[in-house]
């Protein structure tokens, strides 16, 4: 895997409050995330979430970790994506009941 996704793109955060996104969020589930300044300037962090797609979550959803590389390893080998794959392209969008101080921004 390239050095730069991994240092840069491949982040990771444990859901632990899906209240009202039950079909873009499993409580307990490892997420793969993005770096977003403005999105974490906001207090949110940008998930890549059920849909494949990534979106605006308020950081209190989350608890960001950082996996030991061997397991990192294991979950993306010679392309193999057990998360959701990398979104082709970075829209930035928010989910609606999350999203009104940071779109407004």
């Amino acid at each position: 895997m390239n050095k730069k996704i991994n240092s840069v793109l491949l982040q990771y955060a444990v859901c632990i409050n899906n209240e009202g996104y039950k079909a873009s969020l499993e409580k307990g589930k490892l997420y793969r995330t993005l770096p977003d300044e403005k999105a974490a300037s906001h207090g949110y962090m940008r998930v890549i979430d059920e849909s494949g797609e990534d979106y605006g979550y308020s950081a209190t959803r989350f608890i960001p970790i950082k996996l030991p590389r061997v397991v990192e390893k294991a979950l993306f080998t010679d392309g193999d994506n057990v998360l959701h794959p990398m979104p082709s392209k970075s829209p930035r969008r928010t989910r609606a009941r999350d999203n009104k101080r940071y779109a407004e921004s």
